[in-house]
């Protein structure tokens, strides 16, 4: 028996690998909530009225699992404790299941512990689809003129955006001097700028402890993302230096036969060889494939990450991967830095300006960053150089890399290449 706890992006994806390897496995998926399988990327959006309902994005239910891959999945299922010296789950309804091998996928959570006067009925998360069906309904029923949201990373940036265009007032509120979770402040002024043309105020270097501090209509928590990993730590299995739960390249835990997989497990970073912790949905499905197929006996690999991620701003992109300067420095490297703002097409094919940072390592001429601003193809180029910076590329290769030229969409010396070329005059 395998047993796998929790039911989204990671859990699912080990119960449907492990399957895949081996069709006679008897596969138990335990869902702690009342849905499984949902687009959890796609909830400001929801919250905006971009996606019409919660059904559409859940992707697939227990029944599907069920009938089409044989894996028995339970939801409102919540695991109380893994006694691993008996391989068994122990449920908080008391029922005691045994395994023989345990893929723990048990996500993260935005820690509200510390903020006072969370359980008021106009504070928020944006963390499931409860959340952003509580929060449609008050949208609707109570229509706030004002929002206060609490963060700017990811979720952040993207409530203020969702609350913008739904009508409201909103300011964002960060504790740290930057944005996107980035010690770049060229990256942060980006950001404030892009808000601040579409009326959104964010306020940097201003920690709130207090829902009732706020004089908003409603407030949005987007802060204090942690790892889930009391389950796991309760059983013996070592948490790592990234307050994650420590695996090794198979996704296995310090315990033999436990597996752990997304936002709960810290992986290997490819630019430090160091384990890191960066909660994506990317990462998520394919440490979760690994540990599936590992949990069935399979001999998969996950080597890593860079931390490469993008999000729309009010349409515009902010792309980012590896280390900014400052991040770079503290990991010990001598970073070298060039910014380029340039044409995204020909001056006759109506360009768009991006903006694009290198960052490399004096030492060894190797890239260790960059950042991509911009409307026009921020994904595609962010993703160029996440590649290079997995392949362990010198700058000298990346300025050679034969990048695709047409009008409309590339000039002749593409945005990167120009960076690059501006970036290899400071060596």
């Amino acid at each position: 028996m395998l047993i796998v706890i929790g039911g989204v992006a990671a859990g699912l994806s080990a119960a449907a690998r492990a399957r895949r390897l081996d069709p006679r496995l008897e596969i138990l998926v335990l869902e702690k909530g009342p849905v499984i399988s949902y687009g959890a990327c796609g909830l400001p959006y929801l919250v905006e009225g971009r996606v019409a309902g919660p059904a559409d994005l859940i992707v697939y239910t227990p029944e599907y699992f069920r009938k089409e891959r044989q894996i028995e999945v339970r939801t409102n299922s919540r695991v109380a404790t893994i006694a691993h010296p008996r391989r068994e789950v122990v449920l908080e309804s008391g029922e005691r299941l045994r395994y023989e091998r345990l893929v723990v996928a048990t996500g993260a959570r935005c820690e509200t512990r510390g903020i006072a006067g969370f359980g008021a009925p106009h504070a928020f998360t944006l963390h499931t689809l409860d959340d952003a069906e509580r929060m449609r309904a008050f949208l609707r029923d109570r229509r706030p003129r004002t929002a206060a949201v609490i963060g700017a990373g990811y979720i952040g940036v993207e409530a203020a955006d969702a609350l913008r265009r739904r009508g409201l007032a909103v300011t964002v509120f960060e504790a740290s001097p930057h944005a996107l979770l980035r010690d770049d402040a060229a990256v942060t002024e980006a950001v404030r700028k892009q808000l601040e043309r579409h009326h959104v105020e964010l306020r940097t270097g201003e920690r709130v402890s207090g829902i009732d501090d706020l004089r908003f209509d409603m407030v949005v928590v987007a802060a204090g993302f942690r790892p889930n990993t009391e389950l796991a730590a309760e059983a013996g299995i070592e948490i790592g230096r990234t307050g994650a739960i420590r695996t090794d390249d198979r996704m296995e835990t310090t315990l033999r036969g436990v597996f752990a997989a997304g936002d709960c497990a810290e992986v290997n970073h490819l630019v430090t060889n160091r384990p890191a912790w960066i909660p994506l949905g990317t990462t998520a499905n394919k440490t979760g494939r690994v540990a599936g197929a590992c949990a069935a006996g399979g001999r998969e690999r996950f080597a890593g990450v860079v931390g490469t991620s993008i999000v729309s701003i009010f349409g515009m992109g902010f792309a980012t991967t590896g280390f900014s300067a400052a991040q770079a420095r503290a990991e010990g490297f001598t970073p070298v830095v060039a910014r380029v703002e340039a044409n995204t097409r020909p001056k006759y094919y109506a360009p768009a300006k991006t903006t694009v940072e290198l960052v490399a390592d004096r030492a060894t001429r190797r890239l260790v960053g960059g950042a991509v601003i911009g409307e026009d193809g921020a994904a595609g180029r962010i993703n160029v150089i996440a590649g290079a910076l997995q392949a362990r590329m010198r700058i000298d290769e990346f300025e050679q890399l034969d990048l695709a030229y047409s009008p409309p969409f590339s000039p002749v010396w593409d945005p990167l290449l120009v960076a690059a070329q501006q970036l290899l005059k400071q060596f």
